[in-house]
């Protein structure tokens, strides 16, 4: 992916769990644990405990949901220290219905 495209994908994606965390704050439900409630994406702790596991598709088995602060804290540090294009691609599309969602981002998802 491109240098300027991942920049600002990235933006993007911690711009929109800021947002998640603000809609919490005030009582409403988080676009990403929506998206993992559709299927689009699921995090999973890692067996070892000390992390999560970013995956797509739907729930295959019975994980206790990770609270929306654990996930968007260790998501965040991931992004900021400079997530692979895989991790990024796929928590991008947890909000790509958002109105700031650029349409040439898509195929750099695909």
């Amino acid at each position: 992916m491109d240098v300027d495209v991942r920049d600002n994908l990235r933006r993007f994606v911690l711009d929109r769990l800021a947002e998640d965390e603000r809609r919490l704050a005030e009582g409403g439900s988080t676009v990403l644990d929506e998206a993992e409630g559709r299927g689009r994406l699921r995090i999973v702790r890692a067996d070892e405990g000390g992390g999560l596991l970013l995956l797509p598709g739907p729930f295959e088995d019975d994980h206790a949901p990770v609270p929306f602060a654990e996930k968007a804290a260790l998501l965040r540090d991931e992004l900021e220290a400079g997530a692979d294009d895989a991790t990024l691609r796929l928590l991008a599309t947890a909000y790509d219905s958002h109105h700031a969602w650029q349409e040439e981002w898509r195929p750099q998802l695909g």
